[in-house]
């Protein structure tokens, strides 16, 4: 197993071959796993994904227990649990139309989506500038062989253009390195986040849809009541 010096020495002989490019590309990619590592931890935490909670809360409010729903889906951390909860105890307060209900449950899920979605621009900028600052770098390692070549005159080495030649590619290598695996996970963040926006429409929808069921029974009942009265 190498020692930590060994390790150290090879490190830095690798940055001083692809120059300051590589470098950047270097400290880009530990703040990008970083960032990965921030994400992974706050969706776990959130409980990203994990709807059977909110689902069985659904379940219980179509089956008349609206208060056991609420608390229920009161007790999850997610964004869909947290959205279901308010529309139900909107519901169970009564007090706003359904139009009103839907822009205050929008604004609760569109803020807690927000909050997953933050970073999520930092990684894109990495999958998209990394390929593009490898290749500047490996344009600028081309100028100087060529250049080294021009110098050497009527001397030329031919092993003087190709070593020049296989460190500029490094940095092509770097960048693709740094922005392939950055681009597969943020696709992957971005997917879960989707699927909870749909969840949490989904699930408040089926909530909501019995809104405005009890809004057209409730004149039948009305009627009938004062027909019973004026008997």
């Amino acid at each position: 197993m190498p020692s930590t010096s060994t390790i150290i020495s090879t490190i830095g002989g690798f940055l001083e071959l692809g120059g300051p490019v590589v470098s950047i590309l270097l400290a880009v990619s530990i703040m990008s796993l970083a960032v990965i590592l921030l994400k992974l931890y706050q969706f776990s935490r959130a409980g990203v994904g994990s709807r059977r909670r909110s689902e069985q809360a659904v379940s219980l409010y179509a089956a008349g227990r609206v208060r056991e729903a609420h608390d229920l889906a009161a007790q999850g951390r997610n964004p869909a649990a947290e959205t279901v909860a308010q529309a139900i105890s909107l519901v169970m307060a009564n007090r706003l139309d359904k139009h009103a209900m839907e822009e205050r449950i929008a604004r609760l899920a569109t803020a807690r989506l927000h909050e997953l979605q933050s970073g999520f621009r930092f990684l894109d900028a990495v999958a998209q500038l990394s390929p593009l600052m490898g290749l500047f770098g490996t344009v600028l390692g081309m100028i100087t062989a060529f250049k080294d070549l021009q110098s050497a005159g009527n001397a030329v080495d031919p092993s003087i253009l190709a070593g020049g030649i296989w460190v500029a590619l490094l940095t092509t290598a770097v960048g693709l390195a740094v922005a392939m695996p950055v681009s597969v996970i943020l696709t992957w963040f971005e997917t879960r986040v989707e699927n909870e926006r749909i969840a949490i429409e989904t699930l408040t929808t089926d909530i909501l849809a019995g809104v405005a069921s009890a809004a057209a029974a409730l004149p039948r009942r009305d009627i009938a009541a004062e027909a019973q009265l004026a008997h």
